[in-house]
């Protein structure tokens, strides 16, 4: 078992970095000092494709790159067997990486670690997501599980909602359904905590990590909003690891068999061509 004391102190300590980020602004890292970003899809505890992403990240040997990492909780379990989620190591795991390199690893918010924080339960394969990640954690940290799991929420809730580029390219979960945005209050963008209502549906923290809106009138009308030109998003499975939305958006997937990330100059003038050319897929299954 992992020593609890050793995962609280590392996670408490994850979290104060996070809130002191340099260039976070409310919920919003700028990263106008970086050369580079790499930005990895949906990992839900794919331990695999978090090492491959480690060592093609090489952020010892990179000082100018940036990591952006998103959605770690909730296996996905395709075989709808007994075994427990141990997505949890990945938070442990993401955790120490932030403290190792706090100005340079960023995780953003998805709707999963939002669901842990408002206690919404989402059902996939006819699984409860939530109560399979907290039987892991039992698994693990015994009677610590309920002091960790309020660690996990804090950090959770620290999380930036977004990270951008000086070349305007806007790093968020996913982009918010179109029948939201009239109504949209995007002063969660410049909070440092979101408003209750702001979670739930209809809510712009709900909508910036559950929607699925890839038209191209919605897409031009959030990049107004937000001041952007391009997004790299994730959220939605993708069969080949990646797939290119529309003009703006590329959607990336970190879960198997084929995670991905995709690797861009944080400077240099981007185009949606740029970055669909910067992809780089791991195929598991040719790896194993």
């Amino acid at each position: 078992m992992p020593d609890p004391r050793k995962v609280l102190a590392t996670v408490s300590k994850a979290t104060e970095l996070t809130r002191r980020t340099p260039g976070r602004s409310g919920s919003v890292v700028s990263l106008d000092a970086a050369d580079e970003v790499m930005v990895v899809g949906d990992l839900h505890g794919n331990l695999s494709a978090f090492r491959w992403v480690l060592t093609e990240a090489a952020l010892d040997r990179h000082p100018g790159r940036h990591l952006v990492l998103q959605e770690l909780v909730h296996e996905i379990n395709k075989n709808q067997d007994d075994r427990p989620d141990l997505s949890h190591r990945l938070v442990d795991l993401v955790s120490a990486l932030k403290c190792q390199y706090p100005d340079r690893v960023h995780l953003i918010l998805g709707n999963h670690e939002l669901s842990e924080v408002t206690g919404r339960i989402i059902g996939k394969d006819g699984q409860a997501l939530n109560l399979r990640f907290r039987k892991g954690m039992q698994l693990s940290y015994g009677e610590a599980c309920d002091e960790i799991f309020q660690a996990y929420l804090g950090l959770f809730s620290a999380l930036p909602l977004a990270v951008r580029t000086p070349n305007r390219v806007f790093m968020c979960h996913s982009i918010p359904d179109g029948r939201y945005l009239d109504d949209l209050d995007l002063s969660v963008l410049a909070a440092d905590d979101w408003p209750p209502e702001s979670m739930k549906r209809g809510g712009a923290v709900y909508a910036i990590t559950w929607g699925r809106d890839t038209a191209t009138e919605t897409i031009d009308r959030f990049a107004a909003m937000v001041d952007a030109d391009l997004f790299v998003t994730g959220h939605q499975p993708c069969e080949e690891g990646y797939r290119q939305a529309n003009h703006r958006q590329l959607i990336i997937d970190g879960t198997n068999p084929y995670p991905t990330y995709c690797r861009f100059s944080a400077k240099e003038p981007a185009t949606i061509e740029s970055l669909v050319s910067s992809v780089k897929v791991m195929n598991v299954l040719s790896a194993s």
